[in-house]
């Protein structure tokens, strides 16, 4: 299907605050500071956003203590109306689905079809998906011996920092809040730097559901400042954070340092995508394709280790190399794009210095390896072959449309090569023989093992990564214990004790 064109300039219908969403109100930054939201596509200034620190974080938190405390308009409310304001929040955003669309190609560079048929799709369906779960994450009881009853109860851990990237601002903003209010907490977000105005135009549309002042609350800042804050709160009780994986050390650090506050990280990946010689060809070159280019290589379980067999090695290659240079780069509104401009200007020279670090190193670069533009960040589609596994740009999270492919021999071979990494989030294996599947996907270490297929999601799945990848899970009812603290038991003597 092909998205609804723009009726409007998106660049001059920013008709909405850009400042910091707080007990359902819009501030300005407490110190009065702004920072710029930059257009990948050409790197011109989009507009001024308010820029959160410390002391918005503190403001926030306040607020979300507020609506959590018992005998609160949110603590009092049946979870089912909690499922109500979270399938009308749905509802919204599927009503402003084209303009949020835009919003997020302008901001973040990805191609608007894309925006509109993937992201946006699938935003809504976590929303409504989590929105099911409020009234049916129930306790059990528990028969103890004596004469004692015992059940346990699921409780919200309160007031919840969650911190979201900038490659899926609105479906990271929907994987976070989605569980967290589902289960009755309360929410401080800080979004990206880099893209914040998709999220903070959700803002009007949680005050527009009817969510009570308080339970989210919306920051646009700085990792540093921002994002440390909330990572270090002793009124924060846990914290959820999607990003990079040196990132991640620091914000498991402070919260340790703090108040042993919980803590969930999606972190970095260097994910292996394993193509066996008896693999549909066709399929194999197109879906390792997309593993890797999609949404211009900027996804953290992105296939950036392709090991192909040696025996059906060179034509795979040759083949990668033909559809890498057929690829539309270009103008992320123009429907033929399929891919658009990396998100800023430190990801695209970071992106070129490891293309130099590849061929510096000795991988054969096979195409691409340029600037695809004269003003805008975009990339080429690059391949490189005879890549080693002790080279830099096959250890490294590259981030961007950078294709390695490496030869294999043996599967014991390939599977010990695969997990030789500090990452573990996913990995995928293409083959005819699902015994091989099998065996190879159970040697893996990674989160997340497609067969035959890659970057398949629904809300209904866990997803996380095992080492440096990160620790707990986000979707599916995994996705929900990460926001209860455990259980709370309570015993009572039987009922005849008393008679």
């Amino acid at each position: 299907p092909r998205p609804p064109s723009l009726a409007v300039s998106i660049n001059t219908a920013l008709l909405y605050s850009l400042q910091i969403f707080i007990n359902n109100e819009w501030h300005d930054a407490v110190s009065k500071k702004t920072f710029p939201s930059i257009n990948p596509a050409t790197g011109e200034v989009i507009c001024q956003v308010a820029e959160g620190d410390k002391a918005d974080v503190d403001k926030a938190v306040k607020a979300a203590k507020a609506a959590f405390q018992l005998g609160s308009p949110w603590r009092r409310m049946d979870a089912s109306h909690r499922g109500k304001l979270l399938n009308r929040l749905a509802d919204l955003i599927e009503r402003d689905r084209a303009y949020l669309a835009a919003l997020e190609t302008l901001d973040n560079g990805k191609p608007y079809s894309i925006s509109y048929l993937v992201d946006l799709d699938m935003v809504v369906k976590c929303l409504r998906y989590f929105a099911g779960w409020s009234d049916k994450f129930h306790g059990k009881t528990i028969p103890l011996d004596g004469d004692f009853f015992c059940y346990t109860r699921h409780e919200p851990v309160g007031v919840c920092g969650q911190i979201i990237p900038w490659n899926f601002p609105l479906l990271m903003q929907a994987w976070k809040l989605g569980p967290a209010l589902a289960t009755g907490n309360v929410v401080v977000m800080k979004v990206a730097e880099q893209t914040p105005l998709s999220a903070l135009y959700v803002a009007n549309l949680i005050k527009e559901a009817g969510f009570p002042p308080g339970v989210v609350n919306i920051i646009p800042g700085y990792g540093p400042t921002a994002g440390a804050a909330i990572s270090s709160h002793m009124d924060v009780d846990k914290v959820a954070f999607t990003g990079s994986t040196e990132v991640g050390h620091l914000i498991q650090k402070a919260a340790a340092e703090s108040n042993l506050k919980r803590v969930t990280l999606e972190l970095g990946g260097k994910s292996p995508n394993i193509i066996m010689s008896d693999a549909d060809m066709d399929w194999a070159v197109d879906q390792a394709h997309f593993a890797l280019f999609f949404n211009q290589g900027q996804c953290c379980c992105a296939g950036s280790r392709t090991y192909v067999q040696e025996d059906i090695y060179h034509e795979f290659v040759e083949r990668s190399v033909e559809k890498a240079k057929s690829r539309v780069v270009g103008n992320p509104f123009d429907f033929k794009t399929e891919q658009g401009p990396q998100v800023d200007e430190e990801q695209f020279k970071k992106i070129l210095g490891y293309i130099s670090t590849g061929k510096r190193e000795g991988a054969k670069l096979l195409c691409g390896g340029n600037p695809a533009a004269d003003r805008g960040y975009f990339i080429q589609p690059t391949v490189f072959g005879d890549v080693q596994d002790n080279m830099t740009i096959a250890r490294e999270e590259i981030f961007g449309p950078v294709m390695q492919i490496l030869k294999f021999k043996t599967i014991e071979e390939v599977i010990e090569r695969a997990n030789d990494s500090k990452y573990g989030l996913a990995a995928a294996v293409f083959t005819k023989d699902l015994d091989k599947a099998n065996y190879v996907s159970h040697g893996l270490r990674a989160g997340t093992v497609w067969i035959n297929c890659y970057d398949v999601f629904g809300a209904q799945a866990p997803f996380g990564g095992y080492k440096a990848s990160g620790n707990g899970r986000e979707l599916g009812e995994y996705g929900l214990e990460a926001y209860v603290p455990g259980v709370r038991q309570s015993r009572h003597r039987r009922l005849s004790n008393f008679l």
